[in-house]
């Protein structure tokens, strides 16, 4: 599993423990394990060993064997109950929730934050192995006050209540101060409504959501296709239309208004586990909006276990793990996405691009795959030019964009203009690059992106320099901490000679982007010129642990190797046309 910044503190009951532990043998590193008679070589014994392990694998994020550690560490120990928590969220963030559905901290056992989601974890495996009533049962008993994601188990009541046969109890909004949950509350008994053939009741809900003008889209798509699936197909037009009218790029609206107009088939009614597992995906977002991953992880691996095949769940998942550095976790989840869905494109995409840093013919080959699959997606054939440029095929990555920029619906995108002004200008072609880039800046004159690359390029090419430098200002301020822009900025008050500015800026720079070789190799230069020359040959000699580009690595030995510094490269050309 990924790579999470975990919390290792050693808790202070383990204390106890260790003066109790099986004293660990002598020799080279002191190791805990121990060789026993049913078990292999230094394999851990103790209970202090058997904690250590688990705490190892837990901080590696391989969630199974921690488990597997600190469950046997509480058998051995059975009244350390901070050790059956910890085989509880291993067990959580490793996707076997019938193990920490056994193990779920009681009322007082634990955190506040694990009682709740002990009940939660209790709730949806009961539910997955269709017991609505015991999943009724577990979230109507007594919780901690004020503990958080108390709104999560008022969200998942209702569908439990439903699993249940209890209908009014399932048909009762949830009472709670926190907009979100109302706002998924209300959604949720409109939906179940309809699942109790109390149509009218259902529509009113509907009308009424949208009339406080809060998430439209959201509530529009699914009152859509509540009207689709009443065979009122013209009135589920008119309101995609309106929807629209406040978002042309909705492209969920687009797609369900073309379904309503060629009379295809209305999606079906959630099921009262997919329901479920929707109530629960909103938590998992907002703890991911809120960059918890854990927290966020263990919400999605609750909503895989009730709706295994929830395609925003399993991009979620491999997204999470992607950031962690668990990239071999993620594609397992990419590659659950099946060719029928939506996200299948979007799920290939990710798939390829996970292999992109260290298989960049893999890479390569799934995007080419995809790209063929679906001829008429503009995502698979972007994706394909992107790794095609990263892999320094820009002739090709140029051929990919080129019919998509000719056909009408290409020629507003500036971001077609864009990439193909990286390609063009990666492969020489810097006249055919600037005219790509006024034409991106033209369709959207405020992005940041283009902004910094047409700035960056000017700067960098010793031309118009104070134009650059004014495109980049504006991209920084949009994006502040972007740290791409950042050292665009400080490049720039280098190429003017600012020195003390070029050095501060690339300074934060390198905060934000600490391991980007170009960046430190910025930073050694600004620090040469402002006279700072050992702590210039620290960033070169830093540049050549990072893995950096050929020509960045090839610059940074040779001002390592010479006295002259930077001048020991060639320069681009001096301020031509500031």
């Amino acid at each position: 599993m990924a790579q999470f910044n975990r919390f290792a503190l050693v808790p202070v009951a383990l204390l106890a423990l260790s003066a109790c532990a099986t004293q660990a043998p002598s020799g080279a590193g002191g190791q805990i394990a121990q060789t026993t008679a049913d078990g292999p070589p230094d394999a851990p014994s103790s209970v202090y060993g058997l904690y250590l392990a688990g705490q190892v694998a837990f901080d590696a994020a391989d969630d199974k064997t921690a488990a597997d550690m600190f469950d046997r560490a509480k058998d051995s120990s059975p009244d350390a109950a901070f050790l059956k928590e910890k085989v509880f969220t291993s067990a959580l963030l490793g996707g076997d929730l019938a193990r920490a559905a056994a193990v779920a901290p009681g009322p007082g056992e634990g955190s506040s934050i694990n009682q709740v989601l002990g009940v939660l974890v209790q709730a949806v495996e009961a539910l997955a192995q269709g017991n609505g009533d015991k999943a009724y049962a577990v979230l109507s008993a007594p919780r901690p006050a004020d503990a958080p994601y108390l709104p999560s188990t008022d969200l998942l009541k209702p569908w439990a209540a439903a699993a249940a046969h209890r209908w009014p109890a399932a048909l009762s909004i949830p009472a709670t101060n926190d907009r979100l949950s109302r706002l998924v509350g209300e959604l949720d008994q409109a939906l179940l409504f309809e699942r109790a053939h109390r149509y009218g009741e259902a529509e009113t809900t509907f009308k009424a959501m949208l009339a406080q003008g809060t998430a439209q889209g959201l509530i529009g798509q699914a009152y859509g296709e509540f009207l689709e699936r009443r065979g009122r197909r013209q009135d589920a037009v008119t309101l995609y239309d309106q929807l629209l009218a406040d978002d042309p790029e909705d492209t969920a609206a687009q797609a369900a208004r073309a379904r309503a107009v060629a009379k295809g088939k209305p999606p079906g009614q959630r099921t009262i586990l997919e329901g479920a597992a929707q109530s629960l995906l909103i938590q998992a977002e907002t703890l991911l909006a809120g960059k918890d991953s854990i927290g966020s992880l263990e919400f999605l691996q609750m909503v895989l276990r009730l709706d295994p095949d929830n395609d925003e769940a399993l991009l979620r998942t491999g997204d999470v793990l992607t950031a962690a550095g668990d990239a071999v976790s993620a594609r397992v989840y990419y590659g659950r996405v099946g060719p029928k869905s939506p996200d299948y494109v979007d799920a290939r995409t990710r798939l390829a691009l996970s292999y992109q840093p260290d298989d960049k013919g893999m890479a390569l080959k799934l995007a080419r795959e995809t790209a063929a699959a679906r001829p008429g997606s503009d995502a698979a054939q972007l994706a394909l030019a992107y790794l095609l440029r990263d892999d320094e095929r820009y002739g090709e990555s140029i051929k990919v964009l080129d019919p998509l920029i000719a056909a009408p619906a290409g020629s507003a995108n500036w971001q077609l203009y864009y990439m193909r002004a990286v390609a063009l200008e990666q492969s020489g072609r810097w006249p055919d690059a600037q005219r790509d880039l006024d034409k991106a800046l033209s369709l959207k004159p405020d992005e940041p992106e283009v902004l910094n690359f047409l700035g960056y390029s000017w700067v960098d090419r010793g031309e118009r320099i104070k134009d650059g430098m004014a495109m980049i200002q504006k991209a920084v301020a949009a994006q502040p901490d972007e740290g791409a822009f950042v050292d665009s900025l400080g490049w720039a008050y280098y190429r003017l000679g600012d020195y003390p500015n070029a050095v501060e800026t690339l300074e934060y720079a390198v905060t934000l982007e600490a391991g980007d070789a170009e960046i430190n190799d910025h930073l050694g230069d600004a620090y040469w010129r402002a006279g700072r020359r050992d702590e210039a040959k620290f960033q070169w000699d830093a540049v050549l642990t990072m893995k950096p580009d050929p020509d960045v690595k090839a610059r940074a030995e040779a001002k390592l190797a010479s006295p002259l510094g930077p001048d020991a490269v060639a320069q681009t050309p001096a301020v031509a046309n500031p």
